[in-house]
């Protein structure tokens, strides 16, 4: 075991890429001579050079472009955009070309690339960088998407990743960087189930990426008033997961989504949908949402704050189920 960062296993898991693979090359802005927007790729140019660590110009729509020529090419990219909005530049790269070349090629062709960003709000950056767009991209088959919110899954999902023949997409959420903790020196996970991080028998609490950690202390704050909570970690957006989720339900009888993407069309709305549609007698209350307000992220903290799930408004929406 040692102490790391969620920051520090990103790096140590795109090293050991590096180290494994000589197809594996790192390309984005800033990430070679800066060292990353948030640090992530800091060092990892002075050990492999500028060949495999590749500053690119101001233009998602090429280096994503470039990434995925790559990809056919044979090589495993690791593209980094800086945050989830600057990848709206470069959608039709992900979304016309990345996902849709294996099916349009019968086979013949792979784009086995990953993308790694950073998504969600929390830190002042305003309404044009605090999207959480997680659900948007699983809408669309052909990718797979993945969010890691633990040390181990920021560690070991990146590996498997660039096994995968598709492309995929890593969200990284903001808040998690600089989160510590102990991580075993050997990780393996996969990137296929969703994980039980707490058992309990009264409700399920389903969330991903960086409300995990709220939904965490909320299920601990329940404890203290008798509602034992079962949290469990998507991890894997796209596809996702039921059978875990299916299992909990039959086991608790009620559910609440937490999601940090608006209520509209959020892939909270999918997660009850599938339940429902295939549990709907296993219900005792109806599923309750927790997501951020219809509104753009404001700038001002306390108002940020107030527009996106806290503990406190995910314990309340538990109470509500529980009917307490």
């Amino acid at each position: 075991m040692s102490h790391t960062s969620y920051r520090e296993a990103l790096r140590e898991a795109m090293r050991d890429a590096l180290l494994r693979d000589p197809r594996v090359f790192l390309m984005g802005e800033d990430v070679g001579r800066y060292g990353g927007t948030y640090a992530v790729s800091k060092g990892l140019l002075a050990e492999f050079g500028p060949e495999r660590i590749r500053d690119t110009p101001l233009s998602e729509l090429a280096f994503v472009g470039a990434g995925i020529g790559a990809a056919l090419g044979g090589l495993r990219p690791i593209v980094e955009v800086m945050t989830v909005n600057f990848s709206l530049l470069a959608l039709d790269q992900i979304v016309n070309t990345a996902a849709t070349l294996r099916h349009m090629s019968g086979g013949q062709c792979s784009v086995p690339l990953v993308i790694r960003m950073t998504t969600g709000a929390g830190r002042q950056l305003a309404a044009q960088h605090s999207h959480s767009l997680e659900g948007w991209y699983a809408h669309i088959p052909g990718i797979r998407v993945l969010a890691p919110a633990t040390l181990e899954d920021a560690r070991g999902m990146l590996w498997p990743a660039l096994q995968d023949p598709d492309p995929v997409i890593l969200f990284e959420h903001g808040q998690l960087y600089n989160v510590e903790g102990e991580l075993a020196e050997d990780v393996e996970v996969d990137i296929h189930s969703a994980r039980v991080r707490r058992s309990g028998h009264d409700v399920t609490l389903i969330a991903y990426g960086g409300l995990l950690g709220k939904a965490l202390d909320a299920a601990e704050q329940l404890a203290q008033e008798g509602i034992e909570a079962e949290v469990i970690d998507l991890r894997v957006l796209r596809p996702l997961d039921d059978a875990t989720l299916l299992a909990s339900l039959q086991k608790t009888h009620r559910v609440v989504v937490v999601d940090e993407g608006w209520k509209s069309g959020s892939l909270a709305a999918e997660v009850v949908a599938r339940l429902t549609e295939q549990a709907f007698y296993e219900f005792d209350a109806p599923p309750v949402r927790v997501c951020s307000a219809e509104v753009p992220i404001p700038y001002a903290r306390h108002l940020e704050e107030a527009a996106l799930p806290q503990v406190a408004t995910i314990a309340a929406a538990v109470r509500t189920v529980c009917g307490t």
